[in-house]
């Protein structure tokens, strides 16, 4: 990193003033925390840590914009305003410095107006910053998260978490093909465009980001949950698609003393041990010699059977379902909690969807990521460290955005799961050039009030029962799996 301190205290000045709703949220002690538990040195120049990881959101906020352009773009909306010239962070900016000693190169900032970087200079800040970096930052952010709102992802005696995988599609360059690979599904290599898995664990209630990790196209799901899933806490419950089906997986949960829900697999063979209700039993699982011999599971490490609860159910219209679970006793969560659908009961009163089906918000979060927010084909990189720097910053906003959201909610007792993101997103855009130009008591007294009853203000309706196609279910000669939607007349 650079060391002009005083070219970062100007910058300093231009960050605090730059997304001040976040600013108390993703403070200099968040990042330096991050920081220290990745080992690096945190800089006090124009492009320390603390502005790259400003600058990462800054990125995925204005996905139209180039690199270089997002040095200057808050810079050039405050010299917009009437009697910047004459304020003295304005003076400050427009000074140069001359360097002494021998010549410069043209990328240092030293030789350049204040409140200039160039887009080369911030490029090779950029590649300093270490992966790990913003694996640490966003744990850190959600610590805080929940440290600050602990009651909100907590069920019973649990905490409840969502684990499920996507793809990003990425740009069509040589390097990142080679990097990241691509999905060999096509007909044509033309047609090939690369993609990169991303893997994440978030917060089930309030839909906040713990861990996620992004990996080449060819990583299994299941290999990279084994790293998300270490250090996980007594009585987590882990919510999990039926493609994490593993033994190993099942065993590395058991053993942190935490539980899993999943939905059950075909041709899984179960041999039932006890009853304990319709739909409801004890069942051993015993993995085949077959898994042994090519080295899925070992018998050094894991043990030879594992005892799950199998929960049996159907959705009227759909075929027979079953959810596979290592929470034993029935007294602690009922067939019918981990069923049931969402509705309304006698009283008019909404009636919540079993945990299980909560699942589908972490499918929800991939769409508001990737679609809402513009991950999906708004990333410009060119490298992988680029792509893994404008990945974290959409993983930044996303947190950060849904945590303005939680706030609203306890500030005016409304579910955050309730509210709409979009609408989030768009107060917040609506408000951007506002919060800009104001004062720091504005701000705190008037505008981050206002923003969060705006946000309070966009619920989305209650609409049990909805059902929505998917593209596996339009298959007519139902090659790949069954449907999930019996057919009738009508279809």
């Amino acid at each position: 990193m650079f060391k002009d301190e005083h070219r970062g205290k100007v910058w300093d000045e231009i960050r605090q003033q730059d997304l001040p709703a976040f600013n108390r949220l993703l403070s200099p002690e968040v990042v330096t925390a991050a920081a220290n538990r990745a080992g690096m040195r945190v800089g006090d120049g124009p492009l320390s840590i603390v502005k790259l990881s400003w600058l990462a959101i800054s990125a995925a906020l204005h996905r139209g914009k180039s690199f270089a352009d997002l040095l200057v773009i808050t810079l050039k909306i405050l010299s917009d305003q009437p009697g910047w010239n004459d304020s003295p962070l304005g003076r400050r900016c427009h000074a140069r410095r001359r360097p002494r000693g021998k010549r410069r190169k043209k990328h240092d900032p030293r030789g350049q107006a204040l409140g200039k970087v160039s887009e080369e200079a911030f490029v090779q800040a950029r590649q300093r910053v270490p992966l790990a970096f913003w694996t640490w930052l966003l744990l850190c952010l959600a610590e805080r998260f929940e440290a600050q709102h602990s009651a909100i992802d907590r069920w019973k005696e649990f905490r409840l978490l969502m684990l499920d995988g996507s793809h990003v599609a990425l740009p069509r360059w040589k390097n990142l093909i080679a990097e990241f690979g691509t999905a060999k599904n096509r007909r044509k290599k033309s047609h090939h465009r690369p993609q990169a898995r991303i893997v994440m664990l978030a917060l089930a209630k309030s839909r906040v980001p713990w861990r996620y990790e992004v990996t080449p196209w060819k990583t299994h799901e299941q290999t990279i949950a084994h790293r998300l899933l270490e250090g996980l806490r007594p009585n987590d419950l882990i919510l999990m698609d039926r493609g994490f089906w593993s033994f190993a997986l099942f065993w590395q949960i058991a053993q942190q003393r935490a539980f899993f829900g999943i939905r059950l697999r075909s041709k899984i063979p179960l041999k039932t041990v006890k009853k304990l209700g319709p739909g409801d039993r004890l069942a051993v699982w015993r993995p085949s010699r077959k898994a042994y011999r090519k080295g899925i599971v070992s018998r050094k490490t894991l043990p030879r059977e594992i005892t799950l609860r199998v929960l049996e159910y159907q959705i009227p219209g759909f075929r027979k379902s079953a959810v596979v679970t290592n929470v034993l006793d029935p007294e602690r969560i009922s067939h019918a909690e981990w069923t049931r659908l969402a509705g309304h009961d006698a009283a008019g009163n909404v009636i919540e969807a079993g945990l299980y089906h909560r699942r589908w918000g972490i499918e929800t979060m991939f769409y508001e990521l990737k679609i809402r927010q513009g991950m999906a084909g708004g990333l410009r990189g060119r490298t992988a460290a680029t792509i893994h720097y404008e990945i974290a910053g959409h993983v930044l906003l996303y947190l950060l955005t849904r945590w303005l959201m939680v706030e609203a909610g306890e500030a005016h007792q409304v579910d955050p799961t309730e509210l709409s993101f979009s609408a989030a997103q768009q107060e917040l855009h609506d408000m951007r050039q506002t919060l800009l130009t104001a004062d720091r008591l504005r701000i705190v007294q008037v505008l981050l009030p206002r923003l969060l009853a705006r946000i309070a203000q966009h619920r989305i309706a209650f609409r049990p029962g909805r059902h929505f196609p998917r593209i596996a279910d339009t298959y007519q000669s139902g090659k790949y799996r069954k449907r999930s939607k019996l057919r009738n007349k009508k279809t």
